[in-house]
């Protein structure tokens, strides 16, 4: 794994390639303590250490996502220098921190898929269509059969079942996990629910590698629509565009199989991540300050008034924007925006 750079070295220009994302990526300072993308081997140490029950209530060290923190005390604590690079985030930071405070989120190759369940987990007001299949568990044994996609699949950890019936586990707890969330009577009792779930235990894992069967077989489901001339959203063309991931089967090869191990999701991954969830993610682009992409939706063409809000300043590690209290936002915590008059994005991303 490439080794972590030192804080200003985190001003790398290199974000224009696409390539960029699938990079490690630069280390949080001591406060942090957690580099932005670990290896597969250090995800898999941590999950050993934690396997042994623990009676101590869930602590802030235990967490994958930080207690909420104002940003511009973090702006000005992790951005001190006054490179162009440095100015320009603290720029980005103070113009959302009127809003916005900010949950750091655990910096490993799953902090884009924790990141945004976190916010589903938080916000979501009930279930996605798919998530009411009385079937969703057979799933993985229906791809399995057809198509033979699962025996390609690795977890973090050690399982004691086939992965097809793994996989069928791990949809079950999402589900049960996401109703559990919607009928929270309150935002404290949802908060409770995710220090319990957001804490590096083989159940958060579980819920992470979920999202992805559910991007794969979202994916399948589109490409199969491709085939026969139906209408696509527009990122379909281009997650397959890709001479990594031509098909379904490329795709989980090249690209879906590696998330969480030696790399993260790339945008036209997060497009189809907030598409097979029925969400709309809607990133701050510190980075991209001053430009058109500073803020920025996953798929462009969701039709969706209530984004889940993430932050990232170099496309590659995701934290998790807390709207501050005001008039403009919901009881769950999401933007009450206006949707453009044609119900899509003015904002586009150049994929």
């Amino acid at each position: 794994m490439q080794k972590p750079a030192q804080k200003e070295a985190k001003s790398s220009d290199s974000h224009s390639s696409q390539q960029d994302l699938m990079k490690t990526s630069s280390a949080e300072d001591e406060k942090g303590d957690v580099d932005l993308y670990r290896g597969e081997e250090e995800i898999q140490k941590e999950l050993q250490d934690k396997q042994q029950p623990k009676s101590a209530a869930v602590g802030e060290t235990q967490s994958s996502v930080s207690a909420a923190e104002d940003l511009q005390t973090y702006s000005e604590r992790e951005w001190k220098g006054n490179t162009a690079k440095s100015l320009l985030i603290r720029k980005g930071y103070e113009a959302i921190a009127s809003e916005f405070n900010l949950r750091r989120v655990r910096g490993d190759n799953y902090c884009a898929l924790r990141a945004t369940l976190f916010q589903v987990l938080s916000q979501s007001k009930q279930l996605p269509a798919l998530l009411h299949d009385s079937e969703i568990s057979e799933w993985p044994k229906e791809m399995h059969s057809d198509q033979d996609f699962i025996r390609e699949w690795q977890f973090p950890f050690e399982i004691s079942k086939s992965k097809v019936q793994h996989l069928e586990q791990c949809l079950e707890l999402l589900k049960n996990k996401w109703q559990e969330a919607v009928q929270c009577k309150s935002l404290e009792e949802r908060e409770r629910m995710c220090q319990q779930v957001f804490r590096g235990h083989d159940e958060e894992y579980e819920l992470l590698e979920a999202l992805k069967f559910l991007m794969l077989r979202t994916a399948i489901q589109l490409h199969s629509d491709m085939e026969k001339g139906s209408d696509v959203p527009e990122f379909c063309w281009l997650l397959f565009a890709r001479d990594s991931s031509k098909c379904p089967k490329t795709f989980l090869t090249n690209h879906l199989r590696h998330v969480g191990f030696s790399g993260g999701l790339e945008q036209v991954e997060m497009c189809l991540l907030g598409y097979c969830l029925q969400e709309t993610i809607q990133v701050v682009r510190l980075y991209k300050c001053d430009t058109e992409e500073f803020i920025t939706y996953y798929p462009n063409d969701h039709k969706n008034a209530s984004p889940l809000c993430l932050l990232t300043e170099d496309d590659r590690h995701y934290n998790v924007l807390v709207p501050k209290k005001s008039s403009k936002f919901d009881s769950y915590g999401r933007p009450k925006w206006n949707p453009p008059s044609d119900g899509q994005s003015s904002i586009t991303t150049h994929l």
